[in-house]
């Protein structure tokens, strides 16, 4: 079922008397969810390089993926289609917290003084506390019905692990997670909700793949990243057919799936007569922002709609604003495709910032192609800057943010103070993609003064991508 809400006679326009009237939360119900992912990439002006293997250095093809993936998420990775019907053991799954709600930000508009409309749909209401289950659920459905027994995966701030743990604990799956290890030391209460739904938990380098003994050997208290944890955790599934490999972010089946968060939002903003101005989204490897654009940008495209898409990373790990547009391995030790993506390097091993979620070297193919056809636009925001908005936000709106979107509600708040000086009266969009509850070390850190902003100097990033193969494709 698609419901397309500018074919239902609602107005596309904001009225000025509708100010009071738009309540604080929009709501659909469970019969108005979506039940169809949008695939944004039949839509495209030209599709995305493809994936390459890493051998022949020719577009990889099924059988490359089969040891990672179950054949139904090959399928939608590499799919045409603009619309995958959801499963009915998805749905079933999703009505847990779905449709999430879509907030009008009422109280940060009046702290803020702008005349700027700010939304933000929260899907910090899923039980993992994140828009992460919208793909673990999925993905551990398709693997249980291969007859699949246990997913490996890595996580960075651990909503990610959190998520998978979650959605496997639904279908009988066992699950094991590596977690990048400065995140690991910096939130032991992950690891304790990754076990509460029955996941066993590793630091990441481990001592439980030849290539994290290896690098432990080399600094005992190695930070880790998201590349290296990605490579364990691949490692460990390829030597095992009844076990697979999951991914929470950068590949295409992943952002389809997040489509549902954006595809929501379309509908309830066309309760309120609303369609945004700017658009803005954290983006790590690209899964909460495309989850959040690629609807819009549908419209956008169709001529429904004309918003600013903004992608928005941290300083300190820019791979939009400063990596390169190449191909490159999707993790540390060179065992992935090589994927055409903007990269900082695979051996890049970021500072660690508390935005754990958002320390990977490389933004998701789709996300690089639809900003190199200049669709979206980017820019890079220091840590203290995404603090002090997730105080604006909280002591305002009530919700302590994750601090992933933190960087999200930082580019928010610029537009808004912006609006505030010019006057103009812009509807802005927002995806607060989890909420910090089990990210407080992060708050204490801000409050204490403690916290430092860390930029990328040009010289890391040319180190990191001396390492980068040179393929002229």
């Amino acid at each position: 079922m698609r419901i397309r809400a500018w074919q239902q006679g609602q107005t596309s326009h904001y009225r000025a008397d509708m100010a009071s009237a738009v309540p604080n939360k929009i709501l659909l119900t469970e019969d108005e969810m979506p039940t169809q992912w949008y695939n944004v990439i039949p839509d495209l002006p030209s599709a995305p390089p493809p994936a390459l293997h890493p051998g022949t250095l020719q577009p990889a093809g099924p059988d490359d993926f089969a040891p990672l993936f179950p054949m139904a998420l090959i399928e939608q990775e590499v799919s045409t289609q603009s619309y995958i019907d959801i499963p009915g053991g998805v749905l079933d799954i999703y009505r847990l917290w779905r449709p999430s709600p879509l907030f009008r930000a009422h109280r940060l508009e009046k702290l803020l003084g702008t005349p700027a409309r700010i939304y933000y749909k929260y899907e910090g209401v899923s039980p993992a506390g994140s828009h992460k289950p919208n793909t673990a659920v999925p993905q551990a459905y398709y693997n249980k019905q291969e007859g699949i027994r246990k997913l490996t995966t890595e996580t960075g701030a651990g909503q990610w692990g959190t998520a998978l743990a979650f959605a496997t604990a639904q279908y009988g799956l066992e699950c094991e997670v590596w977690q990048v290890a400065a995140s690991y030391r910096a939130k032991p209460g992950r690891k304790t909700m990754m076990e509460i739904y029955g996941a066993t938990l590793h630091p990441s380098p481990s001592m439980e793949t030849e290539y994290g003994r290896s690098l432990l050997a080399q600094d005992p208290n190695h930070p880790g990243s998201l590349g290296i944890a990605i490579s364990e955790a691949v490692m460990m599934a390829v030597a095992d057919p009844t076990v697979r490999y999951a991914l929470g972010s950068v590949l295409n089946h992943v952002l389809l799936h997040q489509t549902i968060i954006g595809e929501e939002a379309l509908l309830q903003l066309a309760k309120v007569g609303e369609t945004p101005d700017v658009l803005v989204g954290c983006t790590g490897g690209g899964s909460n922002f495309g989850g959040l654009a690629f609807p819009f940008l549908r419209e956008k495209l169709a001529g429904r709609m004309n918003p600013t898409i903004r992608c928005v990373e941290p300083a300190a790990c820019p791979s939009l604003t400063k990596g390169e547009y190449r191909y490159d391995f999707g993790d540390t030790a060179g065992l992935t495709p090589l994927m055409k993506m903007h990269t900082l390097g695979h051996g890049f091993i970021p500072d660690p910032i508390h935005a754990g979620g958002l320390r990977y070297h490389g933004m998701s193919p789709l996300v690089s192609h639809i900003y190199e056809l200049g669709l979206v636009e980017a820019i890079a925001v220091p840590q203290i800057e995404c603090f002090q908005a997730a105080l604006q936000f909280a002591r305002s709106e009530g919700i302590v943010p994750a601090p992933e979107p933190t960087h999200a509600l930082a580019a928010a708040i610029r537009e808004a103070l912006a609006c505030k000086e010019s006057g103009e009266e812009k509807v802005i969009l927002t995806a607060l993609c989890g909420h910090g509850h089990l990210d407080l070390a992060a708050y204490e850190s801000f409050l204490a003064g403690n916290m430092v902003d860390r930029d990328l100097s040009d010289e890391a990033v040319a180190a990191a991508m001396a390492q980068v193969p040179v393929i002229n494709a």
